[in-house]
């Protein structure tokens, strides 16, 4: 069925419902009720060939969801209390039910939100979701125009998604950006932001690059432990110039923590850092309705069960993977990060990060506060992969953290100080290698 044909369907209505309100607060956190958000890959289909992508898309799942199965999907998201659905790909807007989707979700009284690359957002594609009624448009524009063009795979794609910013502006709606840190793009935040804020975005959100999927084929694009002084020195530039453009800036999850500017970065997370919100606060949907506890992870250790099967409530309310960050205590904490001084309140920051780096959740060298201490030492830390990925959707590789002084003579002279080596997963280890934790 065409876009316009769809369109068509859509009914006419002189408003829409405005999304309820359904923030968690601190003290309800870890008993996670429901998500406040649910991030939705509709498809895995891709019209772009980015070299960061975690679940490595391009061609659509074999079984992804139909129009009605996806219509049922958002009343049980409804029904379990989720306040936002944020659709994501593959490229959300290769299916023409989209829009369905879309307005679905508002009538039952959730916002909408969808990520972009923006490369094949028409006109008429950008008229609808407004018809339909998306909130925002986020935008994912990586670094300036060849590096953006480089790390997508696609001549032209970074003109393209500005040109899409303009018309989802013109059509009526509103504009957001998020951006990758990575060793291609950290030199160019600045006149990124200034770029970016003249297209009238009302927020931006950065996050590293982590090593899953697509990346995990480039580590020479990730972020080394050690940049992350400097890449926070630019930091503190950047939230200036959002101050100053009112702009919010929203740090992503695997951007912290506990560094000098920790408060400035979450003023709107309760001010500091409070742990991973994976199957917390958050849960992802893969097209073929695999439930997950964070959109950025996949497998056996994350997918809790699938729509099909189980539906929304029970996995996420019975399952051990969308249930593990909330019961998890320090003692699942290992490496630096299990005698961090900040250990009970960050538990080794964000899930997503740590467990394609290193095997396991609960150490993380991605800290601007352990940089930090790490220099106060005479000492840095740089990863190294050892083992590369397979070559499937989230999939990941192996890296271990080697410790070494700052100072290249003493480096030169000495060696490492010290090696973390990787760990195997977090369900190898209490059930044995081979077990299945199911629903």
């Amino acid at each position: 069925m065409s876009l316009s044909d769809v369109r068509r369907r859509l009914p006419v209505v002189a408003s829409l419902p405005a999304p309820a309100n359904r923030w968690l607060t601190h003290e309800d956190r870890r008993e996670a009720k429901a998500p406040r958000w649910a991030v939705w890959e509709l498809t895995l289909a891709c019209d772009q060939h980015c070299a960061h992508c975690g679940p490595r898309a391009g061609h659509k799942r074999p079984d992804e969801l139909s129009t009605e199965e996806c219509l049922k999907v958002v009343r049980e998201l409804a029904e379990l209390g989720c306040g936002e659905v944020v659709l994501i790909g593959g490229e959300a807007y290769l299916r023409n039910d989209f829009i369905l989707i879309i307005r679905a979700i508002r009538e039952a009284g959730m916002a909408c939100t969808m990520t972009t690359g923006g490369l094949n957002l028409t006109q008429e594609r950008a008229e609808a979701m407004i018809e339909a009624g998306i909130g925002s448009v986020t935008f994912s524009i990586d670094g300036l125009e060849a590096t953006h063009d480089r790390l997508r795979g696609v001549q032209g794609s970074w003109q393209r998604a500005f040109a899409a910013m303009r018309r989802i502006r013109a059509a009526g709606g509103k504009i957001a950006s998020n951006t990758q840190i990575n060793a291609l793009t950290r030199h160019e935040l600045l006149p990124l932001f200034e770029l970016l804020a003249d297209e009238g975005i009302h927020s931006w959100q950065l996050q590293i690059t982590v090593p899953h999927g697509n990346a995990a084929d480039h580590p020479e694009i990730l972020l080394q432990p050690h940049m992350f002084i400097d890449i926070f020195a630019t930091l503190e530039q950047v939230l200036d110039r959002c101050e100053a453009r009112k702009v919010r800036l929203w740090p992503g999850n695997n951007l912290g923590y506990f560094g000098p500017l920790e408060r400035r970065l979450r003023q709107s997370q309760r001010k500091h850092w409070r742990g991973c919100t994976a199957g917390v606060s958050v849960m992802g949907i893969e097209s073929d309705g695999a439930i997950k506890n964070c959109p950025s992870l996949g497998g056996g250790t994350n997918i809790g069960g699938n729509w099909r099967v189980h539906g929304v409530k029970k996995v996420w309310e019975e399952s051990y993977q969308l249930g593990y960050i909330r019961a998890r205590t320090v003692d699942d904490l290992w490496g630096y990060c299990r005698e961090c001084y900040y250990a009970e309140t960050c538990m080794a920051g964000c899930t997503a990060a740590a467990e394609p780096l290193l095997g396991r959740p609960g150490n993380n060298p991605f800290c601007h506060h352990r940089a930090l201490m790490m220099d106060r030492a005479g000492l840095r830390e740089r990863i190294e992969q050892i083992r590369g990925a397979g070559g499937k959707s989230f999939d990941n590789g192996l890296f271990r953290v080697i410790r070494e002084h700052v100072d290249p003579e003493l480096r030169e002279k000495h060696g490492p100080v010290a090696i973390e080596e990787p760990r195997v997963s977090r369900l190898e280890e209490p059930y044995g290698a081979g077990h299945t934790v199911a629903l």
